[in-house]
């Protein structure tokens, strides 16, 4: 199954704007749009930001979202927290995944 390896973070990035942008900001004092502002992202329990509406199964999954989790939860993320409003397929390859998070967690800080 593998899990989480350091990617490319420009990928990332273009993953990111193609992908999570329409739905997602990144940086600090960013607004929620359809998904929550994402800055701030690693070492956060689901359901934590603030302003946001989450549902009761994103806010009672109670996980922190580091590297493995996010492995796992962008692969398929309807699996990962059923009930959650994100109408996001998932990336399926690995290496999207990493390449993603790899980005999130430099652009989140």
């Amino acid at each position: 199954m593998g899990g989480f390896e350091e990617g490319d973070a420009k990928k990332g990035a273009t993953l990111f704007k193609t992908r999570c942008a329409q739905c997602h900001t990144l940086e600090e004092g960013g607004g929620n749009k359809i998904g929550p502002n994402l800055h701030g992202l690693f070492g956060r329990k689901t359901g934590q930001v603030e302003g946001f509406s989450y549902t009761d199964a994103n806010k009672q999954k109670g996980i922190t979202w580091d590297e493995s989790t996010l492995f796992e939860y962008l692969e398929n993320p309807k699996k990962y927290i059923p009930g959650t409003k994100m109408a996001f397929g998932g990336l399926k390859k690995p290496k999207d995944r990493n390449d993603l998070i790899t980005h999130l967690r430099e652009a989140t800080k």
